[in-house]
């Protein structure tokens, strides 16, 4: 494939990773970040020492602090900014020239749902009413079992790359065929994006589940693969709801693969937060969930898990949805249970469902 121009929007870990294997794919890619010192450390170290350290980037990768010299006259852009800022960050770049008239295809990493008047919202639904006109139905999310650390390192990684728009979704296979990537399509979008949202849910519980069962004589590897079986099920109840279309989603890498390697897997930031919830108490400095929301930085990560959590909660009583793990955690971190009295009333008394 000829060298392609890409631009990234947003330097944290996933963004990174997927820029590095781009660019490590012969292109020429820029990311954009916030902080000046992590631009200088990408520019100068090549090596983003804030959000992904200690794995080499591409001399091809460089960085900018000015978001619309990143998105303008790029073949490709994709956004990975975080849930809780995709909108306000999308309306900085409306006006860009090459966005302006639809000339770059744009990807989406973005994992979450978005707050509005009427009730949670997609990522994709959110960012074509910011958008110009031209990108509605033609966005690609991008979203499988992708660790940032091993998509830079360029171990093996399966990716969806899902589109109401074909060509486009083709485009992104195209780009995205380098090594240690394989991608394919799905028209699904509203299934692999609630699965892509709702497994980081899923993966906090399992690792609350995965702190208590190194020292526990009732709960272990069978409980844990219990757990993930019905976090699945509850994924896909929300997808259904939402207005997913094919149940073999939820059965791909976008909804088991992803489910999995969340939860399982040592780099995991919602696996981490569920195990520091049981481990360290973290939740003892935060009155509710709304508080834990709003200072969601102290805890030194990002759980999109935890945000996820109160839009699955409105989701669920909006569709009269019975999801037992998912109001299990929205109900631990508003402070009206305690984790422990919720595993065992969970996986002891019957209450999981399959």
């Amino acid at each position: 494939m000829k060298p392609k121009n890409v631009g990234v929007i947003g330097a944290g870990a996933w963004g990174s990773g997927l820029a590095q294997a781009i660019a490590r794919g012969g292109h020429k890619v820029q990311i954009w970040a916030r902080e000046q010192d992590v631009v200088d450390a990408i520019n100068k170290e090549h090596e983003n020492t804030r959000y992904l350290p200690g794995y080499p980037l591409s001399e091809n990768l460089t960085a900018s602090t000015d978001i619309q010299e990143v998105a303008n006259n790029k073949e490709y852009l994709i956004l990975a900014s975080p849930s809780l800022y995709i909108a306000s960050t999308a309306k900085q770049i409306i006006d860009v020239p090459s966005i302006k008239n639809g000339e770059t295809v744009i990807g989406v990493l973005t994992k979450g749902f978005v707050s509005s008047d009427n009730g949670p919202r997609l990522i994709l639904e959110t960012l074509e009413d910011v958008l110009p006109e031209c990108y509605k139905h033609s966005l690609v999310y991008i979203a499988g079992p992708s660790h940032a650390e091993e998509v830079a390192m360029g171990k093996l990684t399966g990716l969806i790359a899902a589109s109401e728009h074909a060509l486009n979704s083709i485009k992104f296979r195209e780009l995205l065929r380098v090594p240690g990537l394989m991608v394919y399509s799905s028209l699904d979008v509203v299934g692999v994006q609630i699965c892509a949202a709702a497994k980081n849910v899923i993966a906090v519980v399992y690792g609350a589940l995965d702190a208590v069962s190194e020292h526990s004589d009732v709960f272990g590897d069978n409980a844990e693969s219990l757990l993930l079986a019905a976090g699945l099920n509850e994924i896909q109840q929300i997808g259904f709801a939402m207005g997913a279309t094919h149940a073999e989603t939820f059965t791909s890498i976008a909804g088991v693969g992803d489910l999995d390697v969340t939860c399982r897997s040592k780099y995991g930031r919602n696996r981490r937060f569920g195990q520091d919830i049981i481990k360290t108490d973290i939740l003892d400095r935060f009155n509710n969930l709304d508080d834990l929301i709003a200072r969601i930085g102290e805890i030194g990560y990002l759980s999109e898990g935890a945000v996820a959590c109160k839009f699955v909660h409105e989701i669920a009583q909006k569709n009269n949805l019975k999801l037992t793990i998912c109001d299990g955690l929205y109900r631990i971190l508003n402070k009206e249970i305690k984790p422990m009295d919720f595993l065992q009333e969970l996986l002891m008394q019957g209450q999981i469902a399959n």
